[in-house]
């Protein structure tokens, strides 16, 4: 056994993140991107439209895993970026204390949150953002909802593994009345 500790950040290959994936709940943050007026008001909220493997278009919120040897606070920054461009200028809590933990399981109707690959668990945030949303990688397009309109049924039905719900805890966290 080796007295010396790997501290480089970085993730696992695809096998060995499969195998993991089997074995262990892996660690995951989530961030609603809110627009908030001069009282700290939700006015509206973020949703990413992507498609998924199968060819399936849904709304989705800034998600991601948390890399080996990284903050929580840096995982959040990075895929906020990597999400919604390098110019989106999000304001992440002082606190980083999550609204919610989401527990995805691979059964469903453990949880109302479903990922049929892994047993996950999701830090989930609210984070205001004041600048110009471009969406990067996997993200087709970024579009605004009012609250009211993010709860609407047509937006809800487009957000796979229990996204709708968390979109829905995120709101009443934050005091909007819907």
């Amino acid at each position: 056994m080796s007295d010396m500790t790997e501290t480089t950040p970085g993730w696992l290959s695809s096998d060995e993140l499969e195998m993991a994936r089997a074995q262990m709940p892996i660690l995951y943050v989530e961030a609603v991107p809110v627009r908030v007026d001069d009282s700290g008001e939700v006015t509206s909220v973020g949703l990413l439209l992507r498609i998924g493997p199968d060819g399936t278009v849904s709304r989705t919120l800034v998600s991601g895993r948390v890399l080996h040897h990284e903050r929580v606070r840096d995982a959040l920054l990075r895929h906020l970026e990597k999400d919604l461009g390098p110019v989106a200028l999000p304001r992440v809590p002082a606190s980083l204390q999550p609204f919610t933990v989401a527990e995805y399981f691979p059964t469903h109707g453990v949880t109302p949150f479903h990922d049929p690959r892994q047993h996950a668990v999701s830090l989930a945030y609210i984070v205001p953002v004041t600048g110009d949303c471009r969406p990067r990688q996997d993200a087709l397009d970024l579009v605004w909802f009012s609250p009211r309109d993010a709860v609407s049924e047509a937006v809800q039905s487009e957000m796979p593994g229990g996204h709708g719900v968390l979109l829905k805890q995120a709101l009443a966290h934050a005091g909007c009345v819907i």
